[in-house]
């Protein structure tokens, strides 16, 4: 907008849609802000008056605090590190120095105050912190949070987003690559993690971090492209954009891929060691307090413990039944500690770790109990129960394996179920020969919504889900539904089709509500001719 009412006249400057007047005196800013009013008035636009702030000593603009002395950074944006606390010994004393690294091409002379610390980190040195050291923290600090490091935010230049975790905070920046390839902040953040956060396992906690960031930055990152940095290499293929989501990974994981989704970014890996700038955010960190962006992640916890309670409901037994169980299982026990510290010690191939070392990212604890993904792993003395009730049916090995991958694990559990199948009488009276047929595939439509294929999905937590997929191009359109009857069917397939045409055709499964005769006659009527079953 103001790129069309804007003229340059020195006293006012503009960045995308923010407006500033500047004056010397009440009177010149008041004659700069009239004539400000008079241009966007001739160009027909309007303003909010509740989005203006009028006759202002001070304000914050582009991550800085502007007033009649100048510029200095905004408290908000170095916040992080002004409250960062003195390290406590080696281990997060590296992790400062880190950070110290990572800023040390834009501050002269860095090393030389720098050498009281670098000192306790000699080998052999006794780790004792001295009123000397306390003076080169506080000099580096005050350094750091200097508009020297700071740079402020500029929509034309590269966003970078970093973030990291610790056993027990998550630390975040926000960055400009400048044009001679370096970078520089204009954001830095921290927060510890909940008590419950803790008990992640390292990789959540790593995507915890990234999701707190981007949640964090969404003001300056939506709706533009940005890169997005991590130190944990799994992650770069569960929320690269380009990649998917691995099926196998925890639902907490899936569920924050599906957030950044709203996000344009490209994310790559980096190597710890060059992560200076939030590794020392994630370890040194003062006290937590609930932000606007905690209570959106605690929403997954909670949505993660309903679907644990749901998964030990397709069982006889209680949630308490496995607590008990699993705290007397060696085994488990041992590998919930490794989840919960992070640290795994080498295990080899002939371990009872071993199954789990190779799951170990996709571990994590809820209610005491182990999950893998969302599937309880469940204890040596309860899996006969699960067995027994998976194989109540006789349903045959390949849908006792589906069934019981969609809720519970354990390291033989494959080859408990084929065993049990081959030594059961009755599954093999029932077994049929496979139906040999010829496969054959829908052709591929010449554009978009000629052919769409419709079918239901569920129960999934009492909710089944109309789902419909788009041939060409693989659009999918899903819609939660209380009622599967042919009238809320048609209903939401009426809405579906006022808002992207009527297909030529609409493959379906025959289910009776697409084939009812209610079902048929609305179906002529949005001039769809037939409804056609799959082929076989």
């Amino acid at each position: 907008m103001y790129r069309r009412s804007h003229c340059r006249t020195g006293w006012d400057c503009r960045l995308l849609d923010d407006i500033l007047v500047t004056g010397r005196t009440i009177d010149e800013h008041n004659t700069r802000l009239d004539a400000v009013f008079q241009r966007i008035q001739d160009y027909g636009f309007r303003i909010r008056l509740e989005k203006c702030s009028f006759l202002q000593t001070q304000i914050k603009y582009l991550g800085f605090v502007i007033n009649a002395q100048g510029r200095s950074p905004d408290p908000d944006k170095v916040k992080a590190i002004q409250k960062m606390p003195a390290p406590n010994d080696v281990s997060q004393l590296r992790a400062f120095l880190g950070l110290i690294n990572f800023y040390g091409n834009f501050v002269k002379d860095l090393h030389n105050l720098r050498a009281p610390l670098d000192a306790l980190t000699k080998k052999d040195a006794v780790y004792t912190w001295t009123p000397e050291c306390q003076s080169s923290f506080d000099k580096i600090k005050a350094i750091l949070n200097s508009d020297l490091l700071l740079t402020h935010y500029d929509p034309n230049l590269p966003i970078i987003v970093a973030a990291d975790a610790s056993n027990y905070g998550i630390g975040a920046t926000l960055s400009h690559r400048l044009p001679n390839g370096s970078e520089k902040v204009v954001y830095h953040a921290s927060r510890c993690l909940t008590p419950a956060q803790k008990n992640y396992s390292q990789i959540e906690k790593e995507a915890l971090a990234l999701i707190f960031a981007v949640q964090k930055f969404h003001r300056f990152v939506h709706g533009r492209h940005f890169t997005l940095k991590t130190d944990h290499k799994p992650l770069v293929a569960i929320f690269g954009n380009k990649k998917g989501i691995p099926v196998y990974n925890a639902n907490r994981l899936q569920r924050w891929a599906t957030m950044l989704l709203n996000y344009d970014f490209a994310i790559e890996y980096v190597n710890t060691k060059d992560f200076g700038q939030v590794d020392a955010l994630s370890r040194l960190i003062a006290s937590h307090s609930s932000t606007p962006e905690d209570y959106v992640i605690a929403n997954v916890d909670v949505d993660v413990t309903a679907e644990f309670i749901e998964n030990c409901r397709q069982f006889p037994f209680s949630t308490e039944t496995i607590r008990t169980a699993t705290k007397d299982d060696p085994i488990i026990k041992k590998v919930i500690d490794y989840t919960k510290s992070g640290k795994w010690p080498r295990i080899d191939r002939s371990s009872p770790f071993w199954h789990y070392y190779n799951r170990r990212d996709t571990l994590t604890t809820v209610e005491d109990c182990l999950l893998t993904a969302s599937r309880i792993v469940i204890p040596r003395s309860l899996q006969r129960r699960v067995l027994h009730t998976l194989h109540k049916a006789h349903p045959g090995q390949t849908r006792m394996k589906m069934q019981a991958r969609s809720y519970v694990y354990w390291p033989t559990l494959d080859n408990d179920i084929e065993q049990l199948v081959r030594n059961c009488t009755k599954c093999a009276s029932v077994a049929k020969d496979p139906v040999k047929a010829e496969l054959h595939s829908w052709p591929k439509p010449n554009s978009p919504w000629i052919r769409v294929h419709a079918d239901f999905a569920g129960p999934m937590n009492g909710r089944f889900y109309l789902i419909l997929v788009d041939a060409y191009s693989k659009w999918p359109e899903i819609v939660q539904m209380s009622s599967i009857s042919s009238t809320a069917t048609i209903q939401v397939m009426k809405d579906i089709f006022a808002k992207f045409g009527n297909p030529t055709t609409l493959v379906t499964d025959n289910g009776t509500q697409f084939t009812s005769s209610q079902a048929t006659d609305k179906l002529n009527a949005f001039w769809i001719p037939s409804s056609e079953d799959s082929p076989s």
